[in-house]
C-alpha cells in the first residue's frame, strides 16, 4: 500500500507535466477547473486522436483502482464498506488535486476527482467480490 501511495504521489505531483496548463499565467501556469465534466467534454471533442481521451480518462480511473482494493486489505474495518473506501479515495484525490494547484504548475481538476473516485469505487467493488468468492470457496471446502 505504501509503495502504491508513493507511486501515485510521484506520478501526479513530480512526473511529467502532461496536459500542462495554458491558463492566465501562460504555458505552465497554475489553473483549475471546478465545473464537473467540462474537461472530459473538451478532451472528448477537441482531441486530435481518439487514443488521447482514452488514455487520459481511463488512466485516471485505473490509477485509483488499486487504492480501492488495497485499502480494504490494509484496513480490515473497511472490508465491509465500499462507501467508506470510495470516500477515502475521493479525499486522497482531492488532496492530490489541491497539491497540484498549490505546489506544481499543473491543472487542478474536478473531473480528475470524479474519475479517481470512480476508480476507487471500482477497486472496492472488485475486492468485495473477491472477498465474497474467497468466503464461498473456503465454505465449500470444509
Amino acid at each position: 500500500m505504501f509503495i502504491y501511495l508513493l507511486a501515485v504521489i510521484y506520478v501526479t505531483l513530480f512526473a511529467w507535466n502532461y496536459g500542462a496548463s495554458l491558463g492566465p499565467a501562460g504555458p505552465g501556469g497554475r489553473n483549475y477547473n471546478f465545473i464537473p465534466f467540462r474537461s472530459i467534454y473538451r478532451i472528448a471533442v477537441f482531441s486530435p486522436k481518439i487514443i488521447d481521451p482514452i488514455k487520459i480518462l481511463i488512466g485516471n480511473i485505473i490509477l485509483f483502482m488499486p487504492f480501492g482494493f488495497l485499502v480494504p486489505i490494509a484496513i480490515k474495518k473497511l472490508r465491509k464498506s465500499i462507501f467508506a473506501t470510495t470516500m477515502l479515495g475521493m479525499l486522497f484525490s482531492i488532496l492530490i488535486e489541491s497539491s497540484q494547484f498549490l505546489f506544481t504548475y499543473r491543472v487542478s481538476n474536478i473531473d480528475d476527482v470524479i474519475l479517481n473516485t470512480l476508480g476507487a469505487f471500482l477497486g472496492a467493488v472488485i475486492i468485495k467480490i473477491g472477498f465474497f468468492i474467497k468466503s464461498k470457496l473456503f465454505y465449500f471446502r470444509i
